[in-house]
């Protein structure tokens, strides 16, 4: 039996799997330049925009359609921090200890800094471009696509519905997912997301030829979590001292990081980060790149 055949098989047993990593994760160091392999969607002069595109399944050699990083972005007196937070693969990071520091220190003005050095969740998966208004060329082609915890708790609702009448859907299978309408809106001057909905579970494809296609086309994930592609605690540690302007630093760990902050706006094998330290960050999908070109400058 083909893997692509054992692909269409195992669907109902990896929706199992599926389900239970998104219930359990829902409650890159990039190279320079842009990654081509990526799509954006294209917003217009308001920061508005739409597309329709297709969550694809774990491609061959892996078990989970998405994977998951932390990263954090702000500035110092002494440029930029931006780097992906070892808590990603379940080590200790120096912001994070830091940041514990902070929240712990009973002062309001560290609280603040430690909420804007917090952690950002960030998730990465394949996905077929239905329909792209900004650039219909990328349409019909197999891109990764970066999003925020807003489209991933979507994902999460779509498997877990809410209703008794509402079917779950596998948003990732080929025979029985549905297209994602992504819709962008500017909300107080945040991309907001809730707009964005799934349609109808629909085969994307009637021959399994074409749906071979696709999958041949898509990229490998596991990579973005591969410890090869983080910085050590001592490199972090050393580039948080230039930042906060400081010669040496010295870190230990905390009992408590920084707790959960709600914003209204804006796996491969995943090794959950420990209880102790910070959930998520609703953050905007382009931010890093922004913070990026501002720490180039």
């Amino acid at each position: 039996m083909s893997d692509f055949a054992q692909l269409k098989n195992n669907r109902k047993s990896q929706f199992e799997k599926l389900t239970q990593a998104a219930e359990k994760l829902g409650s890159n160091n990039k190279k320079s330049g842009a990654d081509e392999r990526f799509w954006k969607p294209t917003v217009d002069k308001a920061q508005n925009g739409s597309a329709i595109v297709r969550f694809l399944p774990a491609p061959s050699g892996e078990d989970v359609p998405f994977v998951r990083y932390w990263d954090h972005g702000f500035q110092g007196p002494g440029g930029w921090y931006i780097e992906k937070s070892l808590t990603t693969i379940g080590g200790d990071d120096p912001v994070s200890e830091y940041n514990s520091k902070l929240w712990n220190s009973g002062v309001d003005e560290d609280k603040e800094t430690a909420r804007k050095q917090k952690r950002r969740l960030h998730y990465i998966s394949n996905i077929l471009v239905i329909k792209d208004p900004g650039n219909p060329d990328n349409e019909g082609k197999v891109f990764l696509y970066e999003y925020g915890k807003k489209i991933f708790d979507m994902i999460n609702s779509s498997m877990h519905p809410e209703f008794e009448d509402e079917d779950a859907i596998n948003p990732f299978d080929f025979w029985e997912g549905a297209n994602f309408r992504l819709r962008i809106r500017q909300v107080e001057g945040y991309r907001n997301y809730d707009k964005s909905s799934f349609d109808e579970a629909t085969t994307l494809f009637d021959e399994d030829e074409e749906l071979e296609k696709v999958w041949k086309l898509e990229h490998g994930l596991s990579e973005f979590v591969a410890t090869s592609n983080f910085k050590s605690y001592d490199e972090l540690s050393q580039k948080l001292a230039k930042v906060l302007g400081e010669t040496t630093r010295n870190t230990t760990s905390t009992a408590e990081d920084v707790p959960e902050i709600q914003y209204s706006a804006p796996v491969a094998d995943i090794k959950p980060a420990a209880e102790t330290q910070s959930p998520s960050f609703d953050d905007d999908d382009d931010s890093l790149d922004f913070f990026k070109k501002l720490a180039e400058d």
